[in-house]
């Protein structure tokens, strides 16, 4: 649903860097595509990396917000919270050494490795955005990672899928898949003050997307 507003800006929730699957990235015997562009000069999107490591959920996050962004000038309009390096555009290219380096890192507010990149950057993000712009958190409002963080910079502005409360993350993924199939965009409310916990929806009935949809 369209809201009248000013820029949309998408904010990632992070993929977990140091289970299996980024250990298969980083093996020195790894040869698929991904881990190949990881190692060269290039690197890889961190939209793609992140991506092969959570699944269905980040998928949707990237191909939803790519869909529904409305930039301000010089920002992007879809940006990846790291454990290391604040937010950056999910179209920034990474490597190996920095896989390694979002691995050694929880993301926890006590951490100043995570904390300090992250709240200088929302400050930056609020300073630009006009009164009348969102910014959209796709992701988990019930934990306090980052919530509190993006509150205290964003405040109102910050706000995030209605139809998330009682989703589990693989139902997300697919909900938002079906929206940029459908050209629909959900409603927003604000994370201040939001019920964290509710009751499960209906399970979405399958539907095949096709692999480059993002």
């Amino acid at each position: 649903m369209k809201q009248g507003v000013g820029n949309r800006i998408f904010l990632l929730s992070p993929a977990y860097a140091g289970g299996e699957r980024a250990r298969m990235i980083l093996r020195d015997q790894a040869q698929f595509p991904l881990a190949r562009r990881l190692r060269g000069k290039s690197g890889a999107p961190i939209a793609d990396v992140f991506t092969f490591l959570s699944g269905l959920y980040f998928r949707g996050k990237v191909a939803y917000a790519n869909a529904f962004a409305r930039s301000a000038r010089g920002t992007s309009g879809v940006l990846v919270i790291t454990p290391t390096r604040g937010l950056i555009d999910a179209r920034t290219r990474i490597h190996l050494d920095d896989l390694r380096e979002f691995a050694e890192v929880d993301i926890h507010e006590d951490d100043p490795r995570y904390r300090m990149p992250i709240e200088r950057d929302a400050r930056r993000l609020a300073s630009k955005l006009s009164t009348e712009s969102e910014v959209i958190l796709l992701g988990s409002i019930a934990t306090r990672k980052y919530v509190d963080l993006l509150l205290a910079n964003f405040g109102e502005r910050l706000r995030f899928p209605a139809d998330f409360v009682g989703r589990g993350d693989m139902s997300r993924g697919g909900l938002m898949l079906r929206c940029v199939a459908d050209r629909q965009e959900l409603s927003y409310i604000p994370v201040a003050g939001a019920i964290v916990n509710g009751k499960r929806p209906p399970k979405l009935a399958p539907r095949r997307y096709a692999a480059g949809l993002r």
